[in-house]
């Protein structure tokens, strides 16, 4: 097994990874160009550098025998090199530049008939008339995160104030449930999901407010969405953790959203509620070994805690000893020493017997534990 990894990033996502690789004593060593980055105090190694950037990439990743990301948005070409060099890149380099560009994502669903939102794609945009009947949704083809590089286009208004970058336009889907399934993949072809998490999003933000797990869906759609995930990671030939997000229509159609190549917000919660966390299960498909036991230990949901609106610069936050206190309730910061409007500054994981208490207790924490400045 290896014991030294290269990490394309530093943020969170990264950060927890870290804290999965010391219980099996592998080395994270970290990439990113920010002194402050979540990952920087903690790592084996912090490089600060550009990640976007070929040759910084191809410098940082010689010394590595197995390297990662935890975003998408690096240096594709050298990642090619890399692995044109004999190191062990996964997710693939071919795999992220398919998922980076959300039309060649788009096409990968449409060639291999998976379920998707009716779509097509733009290039030019200027002086375009709707290209859909409204409402729809315009989504940049590249660069897009976290809720932003989308927006939903509902009238001839909207339309004008589109994004002029390539893009896709795909129908607004009127969904009964936004789910979320993590799967895993090993070089030796080993496969194994998580079970589907329901997400709650917060509109204004376009993101995540809070997910729980198990979702409030049937068997049949339990199956069903583990089984579209699983053929998703399998046509990709992809090797690392996937987050597969679905929307489920109020007809009981299944239509894929979209995918990301990591670690996931949607699966925080298996941290405290699984056997096996989605950061452990990472570590083992990009190293081969046996993928981990998914099942819940309890239901759980899982709160973004996220910067206040109206706020920005040192990161104070309030209602923290409260939550503390609570039973069952478990908080995640991420070193983060500055805020901003909507900024994902840490999480909290609540585990419990019944959903809807979970529920409950959900909405009491956001209503005490605020992400403020000075």
């Amino acid at each position: 097994m290896y014991n030294k990894i290269g990490v394309l990033g530093g943020g969170q996502l990264g950060r927890m990874l870290i804290q999965e690789a010391i219980n099996l004593n592998v080395e994270l060593h970290c990439l990113e160009n920010d002194d402050d980055a979540p990952c920087a105090k903690i790592a084996h190694g912090f490089t600060k550098g550009s990640i976007t950037d070929k040759q910084t990439v191809l410098n940082f990743g010689a010394g590595f025998d197995v390297i990662t990301v935890e975003i998408e948005n690096v240096s594709i070409e050298a990642l090619y090199e890399l692995e044109g060099l004999g190191k062990k890149v996964f997710p693939q380099p071919r795999v992220l530049e398919l998922i980076r560009d959300k039309g060649q994502q788009k096409e990968f669903y449409k060639i291999h008939q998976i379920p998707t939102a009716k779509f097509q794609l733009i290039t030019e945009v200027s002086g375009l008339n709707a290209p859909m009947e409204f409402p729809f949704v315009q989504k940049k083809r590249v660069g897009g995160y976290d809720g932003k590089g989308v927006k939903i286009i509902r009238t001839q208004s909207d339309w004008e104030n589109r994004f002029t970058e390539p893009s896709v336009i795909e129908a607004l889907i009127p969904f009964e449930k936004e789910l979320s399934v993590i799967v895993a993949r090993n070089e030796d072809g080993e496969v194994k999901t998580f079970d589907a998490v329901e997400c709650e999003f917060n509109s204004e933000a376009n993101l995540v407010e809070f997910q729980f797990s198990p979702a409030a869906i049937s068997k049949e759609i339990e199956a069903k969405v583990q089984e579209i995930a699983k053929h998703v990671i399998s046509t990709l030939d992809m090797v690392g953790l996937l987050a597969v997000e679905f929307f489920l229509t109020k007809d009981g159609e299944l239509l894929v959203n979209e995918i990301a190549p990591r670690p996931h917000n949607s699966g925080h919660h298996t941290i405290e509620c699984c056997y096996t966390s989605q950061f452990a299960q990472h570590l083992r498909a990009i190293l081969n070994l046996p993928l981990g036991d998914t099942r819940l230990i309890m239901p759980g949901a899982m709160l973004n805690i996220v910067g206040e609106k109206g706020f920005e610069g040192p990161a104070v936050y309030q209602g923290l000893q409260d939550v503390l206190a609570m039973s069952g309730v478990y908080v995640h910061l991420y070193g983060k020493s500055t805020t901003k409007p909507f900024r994902k500054m840490g999480h909290v994981t609540v585990l419990g017997r019944e959903i809807s208490e979970i529920k409950e207790r959900i909405d009491y924490i956001k209503s005490i534990l605020l992400c403020q400045s000075y």
